[in-house]
């Protein structure tokens, strides 16, 4: 069995000591599905949701959630985003959401995309819920990575 990075030899949790890899430069893009009535996606469209804009607000959720996934994930790498970039789309179903995030660092980014992405929805959730209580976050999944030892990865 290949030894497990964040487990030690007595099987104690461990951090993973990054400093003899190079720095690279990296990118990871995941995406969500946020899928809710129609009703509620009319409402999104009418710009006639109760708490404002959850777009917009789920943009900026989004870019907060990424320089902070080090302090909510245990063992991830305090890392220097250098750019991130929340997409969110209304389509017929409910909102589609991705989320890019690019560094320069010793180890890769995906969870902070897949952090950001997870923070979008539960804002678009949160700012819809008055409205819709049937409102499902589905999908959270990494699309691509690039960087890194591992090389790249495309969904």
């Amino acid at each position: 069995m290949t030894q497990l990075s964040h487990i030690d030899d007595e099987g104690k949790v461990k951090m993973v000591d990054t400093s003899a890899k190079a720095i690279t430069s990296r990118k990871a893009v995941a995406s969500a599905q946020v899928v809710m009535s129609a009703e509620t996606v009319a409402a999104l469209k009418a710009h006639q949701t109760p708490k404002g804009d959850p777009l917009q607000a789920a943009r900026l959720a989004g870019i907060m959630a990424a320089k902070r996934t080090s302090d909510l994930i245990p063992l991830c790498h305090p890392l220097p985003i250098t750019h991130v970039e929340i997409e969110a789309n209304l389509t017929d179903t409910g909102v589609m959401l991705q989320a890019a995030v690019s560094t320069n660092a010793q180890t890769g980014v995906e969870m902070e995309a897949l952090t950001a992405v997870s923070i979008a929805a539960l804002t678009v959730y949160d700012m819809c819920k008055a409205i819709d209580k049937g409102i499902t976050i589905t999908n959270i999944r990494l699309e691509s990575k690039t960087g890194g030892k591992s090389g790249d990865y495309a969904r």
